[in-house]
């Protein structure tokens, strides 16, 4: 389990995979970099939320959850695309936390 700010990162790409999306690991500080996300385990309520989809892609909430790795959405050999599966939505980030986010604003 850890606390993550998942975003968009900016970067676009011609061919897959394209790591366009990015999580500030907030334990270690460490960018995890092509990583997905996964809201299926939130409760409802969050799930529901009508920004919910903004928030994540401008990076401004922290959510709480683990990180897998899924061969089965392999798309070469060399690439393992991590995933981030959210339990639970902490807070809303520091401006700090989002600075690996392409779009830095708060929706």
């Amino acid at each position: 389990q850890g606390s993550y700010v998942y975003c968009d990162n900016g970067l676009r790409c011609i061919k897959a995979p394209c790591p366009s999306n990015s999580a500030l690991d907030l334990a270690t500080g460490k960018i995890i970099k092509g990583v997905s996300i996964d809201t299926s385990e939130l409760p409802q309520a969050d799930r529901e939320r009508s920004h919910l989809s903004d928030m994540l892609h401008y990076g401004s909430i922290v959510v709480r959850g683990r990180t897998e790795s899924r061969p089965e959405a392999l798309t070469s050999d060399e690439y393992v695309p991590k995933t981030i599966v959210v339990e639970t939505i902490e807070r809303e980030t520091m401006m700090k936390e989002r600075q690996h986010c392409s779009s830095r604003g708060l929706y």
